[in-house]
């Protein structure tokens, strides 16, 4: 009866180390890293997110970054979801006095997020393209 009580135990220690490893393993804090490619296939920019979840709430900053003689300043996220695997969010940034309004949908699969980001062309019609980040060791 000791020896069962034992095992069982094990069991349920294992399944619950198990279970907090799975979990850890789909978290999306942490700074992730992509390419974003330039205007017509240009020449592309280095772009980073550090995401931060507490509580089940997910927040963070999208860093800025130097495009030619323009300085893109670091963004905070808004709307950010994260359920069953698929993070989304949006960025708005704001350029000469317009508002832009960029969504970000992705699939995290251990370091790998993959998905798409949609954000308003320069003749306002939604352009859609893909958008792959790594996590940063």
């Amino acid at each position: 009866m000791n020896l069962t009580r034992k095992f069982t135990a094990a069991v349920a220690a294992f399944a619950l180390t198990a279970a907090v490893a799975v979990a850890a393993s789909a978290s999306v804090a942490g700074t992730w890293k992509w390419t974003q490619q330039g205007r017509q296939g240009g020449q592309g920019t280095e772009r980073s997110l550090m995401l931060k979840v507490d509580g089940g709430k997910v927040t963070g900053t999208l860093k800025g970054f130097s495009m030619g003689q323009f300085e893109v300043p670091d963004t905070a996220i808004g709307d950010a979801k994260f359920a069953d695997g698929k993070l989304s969010f949006t960025v708005t940034t704001e350029f000469n006095g317009n508002k832009r309004v960029s969504k970000y949908e992705a699939k995290i699969d251990g370091d790998k997020l993959t998905g798409t980001i949609e954000s308003p062309g320069r003749d306002g019609a939604a352009q859609k393209r893909d958008w792959v980040a790594t996590r940063a060791k």
